[in-house]
């Protein structure tokens, strides 16, 4: 009598938000008849170092390098990440298996809203985009950092001021009930791939592959992948104040300089029904160029 498989290992940060990320894949896995999962806790480098700017221990990758090992070494078969999180360039021996649906990809503020902060009340904000976002629209601001979990953010408001937080983070754990103002997309355009996850395995592993396909959202996918080759084209990760989000058939883009002192904004067309996914890669690596040249 054939025996059940053994269970996929599926490595996560421990964060309540990285958990309620990972059981929602691990369910829909499961939930598809795939096979069962069990998770493999990891501690990453940005969830032990809470004290220094996010931008100064090496940006976004500090949160899955850790993990993304533990896949490579064969601790575990694949990995979740928030999409935003994920560099840029793909890790070698590894590949994006799935994109799941995305959520809501908006910034929404906590603690006031943007028109009730008097003037030069402090922003709490880990996010060099985030701030060069709210510095334009409010250049009064004051802005302090902001890192830990979500539970460790939303005690450190400012008093008097905000903090700055992804509406997918609040949904996933269902406090959006904190949230005093969304942050309306065309002016605060979202990292890249904010509000998805993004699912990992081994590149040779295709049994694992044909299992994680069943989370995979192809309407995502292709959005995001828009928007990674825009942010690749930049070749930065977490160092320049950058934001790119497909909406309908549209790419909307946001870059700064490292001192505020310049940004730039726009909404490049893109193929209808991303029918010409090729051209659409190809239009978000132009854009990148394009804002490069234009902030000088």
């Amino acid at each position: 009598m054939p025996t059940d498989p053994a269970p996929l290992r599926l490595a996560t940060r421990g964060s309540r938000q990285a958990l309620a990320q990972a059981r929602i894949v691990a369910d829909s896995i499961a939930a598809a008849g795939e096979r069962s999962v069990e998770l493999v806790l990891i501690e990453t480098t940005g969830d032990v170092r809470q004290d220094a700017p996010l931008h100064s221990i090496g940006g976004q990758g500090v949160f899955v390098k850790e993990v993304q090992r533990a896949v490579l070494d064969g601790r575990a078969d694949f990995a979740v990440h928030s999409a935003k999180d994920l560099p840029s360039e793909p890790a070698p021996g590894l590949s994006i298996a799935a994109f799941t649906e995305r959520r809501d990809p908006r910034d929404v503020l906590v603690g006031a809203t943007l028109d009730a902060l008097v003037e030069g009340a402090t922003v709490a904000s880990g996010s060099v985009r985030r701030r060069a976002q709210l510095a334009a629209v409010r250049p009064d601001l004051a802005f302090v950092e902001l890192r830990g979990n979500i539970d460790t953010r939303l005690s450190k408001i400012p008093d008097g001021g905000a903090i700055v937080m992804a509406l997918a983070a609040l949904e996933i754990l269902e406090m959006t009930d904190r949230i005093d103002e969304i942050l309306p997309m065309e002016r605060f355009v979202p990292a890249v791939g904010q509000g998805c996850v993004a699912v990992e395995c081994r590149s040779d592993d295709t049994v694992t592959a044909s299992s994680i396909a069943a989370v995979d959202h192809p309407d995502t996918r292709r959005r995001v992948e828009v928007e990674r080759a825009f942010l690749a084209e930049l070749g930065s990760g977490c160092s320049l104040p950058v934001g790119g989000h497909v909406h309908a058939d549209e790419l909307h883009v946001f870059l700064a300089d490292p001192e505020r002192s310049r940004s730039v904004g726009d909404v490049i067309a893109l193929s209808a029904a991303g029918a010409d996914h090729h051209r659409d890669l190809a239009t978000a690596s132009a854009a990148a160029n394009d804002a490069l040249e234009r902030l000088g």
